[in-house]
């Protein structure tokens, strides 16, 4: 339980409410998937003991982070879009991987400098997922961090799960 907050008397007061399920690939941290599904599905599976599933939009990020590598405490990611990170392997000619349990993609690359970089993203396969995740929740629906961000997959993804309605 996350003890900063009273999901119990949220989920009785509230009309809804978004719950952050991302950053755990954060800026200042070491690298990793920004949304791992594993991790968004254990804090779902305690949200939905407090909090009605019909008043949750689960957070999704439609961004990514490029860390160099080794990581060193003190140092900062650069955010990227998921069109970015794509071309950053493109440009290095690096396969993009998919981690199994974190259900999100990552490539490492270096760069000219000789720099290692380790980058973590959002894709069609990974929204899909969560996508998947809000559907089997019976969540209200998603809200999204960081609008902006070139990430064109994303919006045929959702379309093609989802009936949008504007409010």
């Amino acid at each position: 339980m996350y003890e900063a907050h009273d999901y119990q008397a949220h989920g009785e007061i509230v009309d809804f409410i978004v719950l952050m399920t991302y950053e755990w690939g954060w800026a200042g941290g070491r690298p990793l998937a920004i949304a791992p599904i594993n991790k968004v599905k254990q804090v779902l599976d305690y949200a939905i003991t407090e909090i009605p599933p019909e008043k949750m939009m689960m957070g999704v990020p439609l961004y990514g982070r490029d860390w160099r590598i080794p990581w060193q405490q003190g140092t900062f990611a650069r955010t990227v879009s998921p069109f970015e990170a794509v071309q950053l392997a493109e440009k290095y000619q690096v396969q993009i991987q998919y981690h199994p349990t974190y259900q999100s993609p990552y490539f490492r690359y270096t760069d000219e400098t000789g720099q290692a970089h380790e980058v973590w993203f959002e894709d069609a396969r990974s929204v899909q997922v969560k996508y998947d995740t809000v559907k089997a929740y019976n969540l209200r629906g998603v809200s999204y961090w960081v609008l902006g961000s070139p990430f064109p997959q994303n919006w045929a993804v959702l379309g093609e799960n989802f009936t949008i309605e504007k409010q």
